[in-house]
Order: C-alpha cells, then sequence, then structure tokens
C-alpha cells in the first residue's frame, strides 16, 4: 500500500499485552506466536507487502518487541518509544516498502519529513484505544491513527474541532523521533544485528530542529485566578462534601505538593495510601510517591498540606493524621472499593472547579483573568505551585520535591530576570518632544 491507499492499523497494545506476548515468545514458538499477533494487527495487508518485506516482519517485529519490553519500568517512557517505533515500522514496510534494518541516513530524514507532514489517512482528531473486544474477538480500532491534532481547550470550548490539515509535528516531537529512533538503532548495534545507526549519521539536524532562546514559558495560573480557583474549590466542598471535599484535597495536593495527575491515579504499579504520608524520626512529615520514569521520591509535607490532610481524613472518618500501616486508598473511587483509577475522572473533578472560578471571575468583572483561566489544564497547578515556592525556597529543595532530574529544570520557573525585563520596558516612550 502507499501512505494515501490505505488506513494504518496499531502493532502494539498496551504495556501489560505487550509483556504477557514477550513471555509468551520466551516460552513458546517465537516466530509462530509474532506471526499470529501481526496477523490480528494487518490481517490481509501482510499478503500486499512485496516478499522482501514479508520475509521481515516477524523478524523486525521481534527486534521491536524485545526494544520496547526493556523500557517496561516507566508507563509514560513505554508510551512515548511505543509512539515512535510504531510509526516506523508502519512508515518503513507500507510505505517506503523496505524493511527497517536498511533504512539508511537519507531513509531516516524521509522517515522525518514524513512525520512532519503526514498524509490525512494517518490523522486522527482524538485519542483512542489502540485494539478493542468485539464479540470477545481482539482487532485494531478502526478509529485509532499514528498521528493526533490537537487544538486547545479553550479552542475547543469555543466550538472550534480538529482540523487535520492544520497537523503540525511540535519541536519536541522532532527532538523525541530522534532521541528514541537512535536509542533504537544503539540496541540493534549492541545486539549485532547491525553495524551502524542511521540517525547518528545525520549531521546537520538543524534543518529539522529550530534553535529555541533560552527563554521560560512555564504555563501556570496566576495569583487571582489560583485564588479564586481554590476559594471555588472549597465552596463546592461545602456545598457537595461527598463529592468534593476529595476534589479539594486533590487540589491543594496537585499545588501543595507538585503532585503530576498521574501520581493521584492507582496503577498497577502504584497504588497511593494514606500511609504515604510519614512521619520521620526528627518529627518531619514526609510524602512518597512514584513518578515519572517510576522514580520514587519524597516530598516535605508543609503545616498547611498536613492540615488539609487532618481536615480530609476527618471528613472520611478517620483520626487526624495515618498510622505507618494505615492501607486505606489516598484517593478512594466515589463508587465501589479501592483507589480512584482514571486520570480521566480526576481531570474532570478539577476541571468542574476552574471552569466555576471562570465564572466567578467574570461575575467580579475580571473578563481577562477568566479568558486566561479557560486555557488552564491541570498540570498548571504543579508548574504555579513550584513557581511560588521557588520565589522562597532554595532551589535544590523545590528541585527534589518536584522530582526534577536537574537544577537547570527548576531554574525555569525562575523569572525574575523576565520581570525586571518587563518592568524596564514599560515606561518606554515614543520620544516625542513636546513643543
Amino acid at each position: 500500500m502507499s501512505a494515501t491507499s490505505a488506513i494504518p492499523r496499531p502493532l502494539f497494545d498496551t504495556l501489560d499485552q505487550l509483556c504477557e506476548l514477550y513471555k509468551r515468545c520466551q516460552i513458546d514458538n517465537q516466530e509462530r506466536i509474532i506471526s499470529d499477533w501481526l496477523t490480528v494487527c494487518l490481517s490481509d495487508l501482510k499478503t500486499t507487502l512485496p516478499n522482501e518485506i514479508k520475509n521481515a516482519v516477524v523478524p523486525e517485529f521481534g527486534h521491536a518487541l524485545r526494544f520496547l519490553y526493556s523500557y517496561r519500568g516507566s508507563f509514560e517512557t513505554f508510551n512515548s518509544y511505543r509512539r515512535e517505533i510504531d510509526r516506523l515500522l508502519q512508515w518503513s514496510w507500507f510505505v517506503l516498502e523496505k524493511p527497517i534494518l536498511h533504512l539508511k541516513r537519507l531513509d531516516i530524514e524521509a522517515f522525518i519529513e514524513f512525520c512532519q507532514k503526514p498524509p490525512k489517512r494517518w490523522i486522527g482528531s482524538k485519542m483512542v484505544a489502540r485494539f478493542i473486544t468485539k464479540d470477545g474477538v481482539i482487532m485494531p480500532n478502526p478509529e485509532w491513527r499514528p498521528f493526533i491534532v490537537k487544538i486547545s481547550k479553550k479552542a475547543f470550548q469555543d466550538g472550534e474541532r480538529p482540523d487535520k490539515a492544520s497537523f503540525e509535528l511540535s519541536q519536541q516531537g522532532i527532538k523525541q523521533i530522534f532521541a528514541i529512533l537512535g536509542s533504537f538503532y544503539n540496541a540493534l548495534i549492541q545486539e549485532e544485528v547491525i553495524e551502524i545507526n542511521p540517525v547518528v549519521q545525520i549531521r546537520q539536524k538543524s534543518k529539522f530542529i529550530r534553535k529555541i532562546p533560552n527563554i521560560p514559558m512555564i504555563r501556570r495560573l496566576s495569583d487571582k485566578q489560583w485564588q479564586m480557583v481554590l476559594k471555588t474549590t472549597k465552596q463546592l466542598a461545602e456545598e457537595d462534601p461527598k463529592r468534593h471535599k476529595r476534589t479539594l484535597f486533590m487540589l491543594q495536593m496537585l499545588y501543595g505538593m507538585y503532585l503530576r495527575i498521574s501520581e493521584l491515579a492507582s496503577t498497577s504499579r502504584w497504588s497511593p495510601k494514606m500511609s504515604d504520608f510519614f512521619r520521620d524520626t526528627n518529627g518531619d512529615w514526609w510524602f512518597r510517591t512514584v513518578g515519572k520514569g517510576n522514580k520514587m521520591r519524597q516530598i516535605a509535607v508543609s503545616d498547611s498540606m498536613l492540615e488539609a490532610l487532618k481536615e480530609y481524613r476527618g471528613y472520611l472518618g478517620y483520626s487526624p493524621l495515618p498510622a505507618p500501616d494505615d492501607q486505606e486508598p489516598l484517593i478512594p473511587k466515589e463508587r465501589g472499593i479501592g483507589g480512584m483509577e482514571s486520570t480521566r475522572v480526576i481531570r474532570q473533578l478539577i476541571q468542574t472547579c476552574f471552569d466555576t472560578a471562570v465564572d466567578h471571575l467574570r461575575a467580579n468583572n475580571e473578563p481577562e483573568e477568566a479568558e486566561m483561566l479557560r486555557s488552564a489544564t491541570v498540570h498548571w497547578l504543579r508548574h504555579t505551585g513550584i513557581s511560588e515556592d521557588v520565589k522562597h525556597r532554595p532551589r535544590e529543595h523545590v528541585r527534589d520535591d518536584a522530582g526534577h532530574s536537574s537544577g537547570a529544570i527548576t531554574d525555569r520557573y525562575i523569572d525574575i530576570e523576565l520581570k525586571a525585563r518587563a518592568n524596564t520596558a514599560r515606561n518606554k516612550t515614543w520620544g516625542e518632544k513636546k513643543a
């Protein structure tokens, strides 16, 4: 098939399914297992391939499977690597009609150019599951696409809808292609499958990656917006405690301890419990979490956060502070047993608070603040908390609590120089001479 003649289909499913497929390959006939899986993924498409590709798909999928399995420790990293490897295999097999082991420097450059402007059939307008189950049979989701066109939350609320013609691969997306494919081909070299990494041979990456000045662009709430969001959420918690006492506590954790939304949800790898709040031998309180890159960290708990915890636990009918063996879920489901698993539900609850705060700002004659808040996402709470704390806490303390890999990342939240530049520019005039 050509790039425009057929719709691509996913090759890899969830992390759990991939791990299961990998383990089956270790105890049974790998070639047969992979061939059966590719038949599920590609059905009749395999028959349209040239013989050279037909003979390559099973072993090359096996190489990709082993590579992705090595990143099973981090859900976010796995998703990024799966996305790029899936795109490469599909493009190489069905567009270029060439095995990935035979790709040269110019081929990789052509792939990047393809990703910058993929055909509309390769672009979707929403995130969907890669595979679905129909009548007990697993099959590729016909709505899935390798690329997704997105619009801002504010634009969507204004009635705009994603336009495939406006798809643009971000600079960060291009950097990820270089990094992930470079790692993939390095792994193949280490396994003695190939001898040369075609990605490394690309010398002039500047023709793809734009040089951007080192200017911090941190999306965060203004003080007026944050105060209104907090006030609004407290009001909602008073009016509907069953639903929003939990929402208020989540909001306080997202802001006060810079948590990512994924760090509140329960997964097979980490389920936040009440005992993740703990006191050390010095009498100081900490919160333990597992975040990006599957890294565990402990966050210093402020007195304000401790009071929020006491209030939240009091509402739930618990003692003011958790015991070391308290196994109760930190964020319980509204219905059912156990911790909340859906980040989508958490996001919707916080979004309710944002939307209500927008209405209140408008009612208070703050239209500009309201309009800016409409663009905010839940992740802005983390950025806002870090930006506020870095003004008066040592950078290294904020870095460790936020889980930043380096102080340079934390430095992006320090906008003193930008503020000073803005102040000196504010009173500039046209220099006109008065008669």
